[in-house]
């Protein structure tokens, strides 16, 4: 996983030369070979990201079963696992609110059965349980490195006590940096999606990505770090060297 973590801090860096596909001139997406000993679900074939008239659409495609794997409940918040879909990117934090330069902004579709970090919003809807985490949702959040959550690990950025940093304003609450914008993800077979407002990242279509899908735990002390990624199922690019690309004119 050092080598991985390594490959992405420098790809925030410096744009490196993919090996991909071109959608004419606007886009480039990643084609990733498929691997029989990662789970189906988290088996990534291809990624990219379009601009679908007010939206920019996120997408990965996977092997199979898409959303199918969850983790299991465990009855509690210390140690609970969160699955994901992850799009990591070279947008600066404060595109979606945060500060400016606070690490690694990436968006990301999660399930965790054990807590709520679904929007605030959501929380009087006609039957809603109050705790709607186990089903697919959207959040943007800001990964940097931490090697408390293993040698060359990343975690979602921790607020630490006694700071009030800038934050979005459908921030969830939790003590990280964290958004919970409220992008209702599709996921249908081998396809995941989610369509992103150009106007809440500033109409920005101009930076590159990545796809990733991975296990993330919160800590059993619920202490800093709070939310480590403790396993990489798959990288799009094998490197995490940010070779997608999305550079198209708003007319």
């Amino acid at each position: 996983m050092n080598k991985i973590v390594m490959g992405l801090l420098a790809a925030t860096l410096t744009l490196l030369t993919p090996m991909t596909f071109a959608h004419g001139n606007k886009s480039v997406g990643i084609r990733s070979a498929t691997n029989h000993e990662i789970t189906a679900a988290f088996d990534i074939v291809q990624t990219r990201i379009k601009v679908d008239g007010p939206n920019l659409v996120f997408l990965q495609k996977v092997r199979a079963n898409a959303g199918g794997v969850k983790p299991d409940p465990t009855g509690q918040l210390a140690g609970a696992e969160v699955f994901s879909y992850v799009w990591p990117t070279t947008l600066d934090s404060a595109a979606v609110g945060f500060e400016p330069k606070q690490g690694i902004l990436a968006l990301v579709l999660t399930a965790h059965p054990d807590f709520d970090d679904t929007p605030r919003y959501d929380e009087n809807r006609d039957g809603d349980t109050g705790n709607d985490g186990h089903v697919w949702h959207s959040h943007w959040v800001v990964l940097t490195p931490d090697d408390t959550c293993g040698p060359g690990a990343l975690k979602v950025k921790d607020i630490l006590p006694g700071t009030k940093p800038k934050l979005p304003m459908t921030w969830p609450g939790l003590p990280l940096f964290i958004d919970s914008p409220g992008y209702e993800p599709e996921l249908e077979r081998k396809e995941v999606e989610v369509r992103v407002p150009l106007k809440d990242i500033g109409f920005n279509t101009s930076f590159h990505f990545d796809g990733v899908t991975a296990g993330l735990r919160i800590n059993e002390s619920i202490h800093n770090p709070l939310l480590c990624v403790i396993k990489i199922h798959d990288v799009a690019s094998g490197d995490l060297s940010l070779p997608g690309k999305i550079d198209i004119k708003i007319k």
